[in-house]
């Protein structure tokens, strides 16, 4: 089997890889588990030096990387170093924090010494997709590695060259055989190496789909389980906002990445007289957008990743625009080669559309209306998706009143939605559960043990 590299802005095929044969995948689950034993041994400071080389490998290579993400997702060339650079500064935190959020916690017990220790699992198995090809890696391997973990990665099936990129930063970096390998298998391959014993733990980053799929086999093998899923996270914009701040930060969480991010800005839900104004400034903005060529510096869109998603996205709009919502930008497929899609704005949204319910991964942003406060935290409470949310206020009391209101992982405040190695990052309800990034991420990934010690 081979997996094809397509530059999805030009439908060019960049190259096929070869899957990983079966022969080869057994000595890459029995060399993981070896190393495993090894890796959890050593000092922490060892494992945070090597997430120090790892940051440093990122760096210097950083347009190298960028260049490949970009050829073979689509992500416009600016963002694409961004990613690489966030990667890079994960790294760093773990090396430089990782050591305390994992040290032994004493538990006063009135005689006895009590410890609470953090110690590996093993082999941690990540099942992770194209959008975010670098970052959604080193989101869970740094804290895998931290920790003590071993990891295999078996990454979407569109990015194998990034893949492959990957297993290199750490070979460079000088990680031993065995601490991190990937795994090049199709997706209906997975469940076998899920249930596999020296599997101790599985994350995934993808589809709600994905995330039953993958949830069902590790329970019946009875393996810790980290979902980060889907999301349609509201952008709730209230009448006392600073309606250019409000509108710059929606265009930028949209529109980025070509709208292809699970904490991008899907529904704008727009309190009162809040509504035109900032629909003005909102479209002005986006309209301005270019798009093109992902490897030209002044892109701002690129295209979608396949072309499969933006004929499923597409699907989505027309069956809005059918139902009664009104298009106010974009909502047209363009001519020419390539998956792109123009940004959109798809206005009058309401329930028992796909679209009101449904994630819309691409650029397009949806307008919802509410009268009143509370009306809009029970549109975007009125989602099967958890994962983040941002309010527009001036009023910070009852911002955060509203956020604390909300039923999502993450809540901001006058701030578009991101991830931040300093901050807890995940989801609730169809979102997926555990948490990535800060002190939460490493310790998805150990056994909290108990130690009870008398003289």
């Amino acid at each position: 089997m081979l997996f094809d590299s397509i530059n999805p802005a030009t439908d060019e095929r960049l190259a096929q890889v070869p899957a990983t044969p079966p022969a080869r995948q057994e000595a890459m689950l029995q060399q993981a588990a070896s190393a495993a034993r090894a890796f959890a041994a050593r000092d922490i400071t060892e494992r945070a030096a090597l997430l120090g080389k790892v940051a440093t490998v990122l760096t210097q290579n950083r347009d190298l990387y960028a260049r490949l993400i970009t050829e073979e997702m689509g992500k416009p060339i600016t963002e694409a170093r961004a990613e690489v650079e966030k990667c890079a500064l994960t790294c760093r935190h773990y090396a430089a924090h990782g050591p305390q959020y994992l040290a032994d916690e004493a538990v006063a017990l009135g005689g006895p010494t009590g410890r609470i220790a953090f110690l590996p699992l093993g082999v941690v198995l990540a099942i992770m997709p194209w959008n975010f090809p670098f970052w959604q890696v080193f989101r869970f391997l740094a804290a895998a590695l931290i920790a003590g973990n071993t990891a295999i990665l078996k990454h979407a099936a569109n990015v194998p060259r990034t893949a492959l990129a990957i297993a290199d930063v750490l070979r460079c970096a000088g990680a031993e055989d065995g601490i991190f390998q990937t795994l090049l298998v199709p997706s209906a391959a997975i469940a076998s190496v899920i249930e596999d014993p020296r599997i101790a733990a599985v994350t995934l980053t993808g589809s709600a789909a994905a995330g039953r799929a993958v949830a069902a086999i590790a329970g019946r093998a009875l393996k810790k389980t980290v979902l980060e899923l889907g999301g349609s996270d509201a952008f709730i914009v209230r009448p006392d906002a600073d309606l250019d701040r409000a509108a710059a930060a929606a265009v930028a969480s949209r529109y980025q990445n070509a709208g292809q991010s699970c904490i991008a800005a899907k529904r704008m839900i727009l309190i009162g007289g809040a509504a035109e104004p900032f629909l003005e400034r909102f479209i002005d903005r986006a309209a301005r957008l270019r798009s093109g060529d992902p490897l030209a510096e002044d892109t701002a869109i690129g295209p979608l990743a396949r072309a499969d998603l933006r004929a499923f996205l597409h699907g989505q709009v027309t069956e809005a625009l059918a139902a009664g919502a009104t298009p106010r930008l974009g909502c047209a497929l363009p001519a020419g080669p390539g998956c792109f899609y123009p940004p959109s704005v798809l206005d009058g949204v309401r329930p028992g559309m796909r679209a009101y319910s449904e994630e819309l991964f691409g650029p397009v942003a949806l307008i919802l209306r509410a009268r009143d406060d509370e009306e809009a935290v029970r549109l975007a409470n009125d989602s099967p998706y958890g994962l983040g949310a941002s309010i527009w206020t001036r009023d910070i009391a009852m911002g955060e009143r509203m956020a604390r209101a909300l039923e999502c992982g993450s809540t901001f405040v006058n701030a578009m939605v991101r991830s931040d190695p300093r901050l807890p990052f995940g989801g609730t309800k169809a979102s997926g559960y555990g948490r990535e990034l800060a002190a939460w991420g490493p310790r998805e990934f150990v056994n909290v043990k108990s130690l009870w010690i008398e003289p």
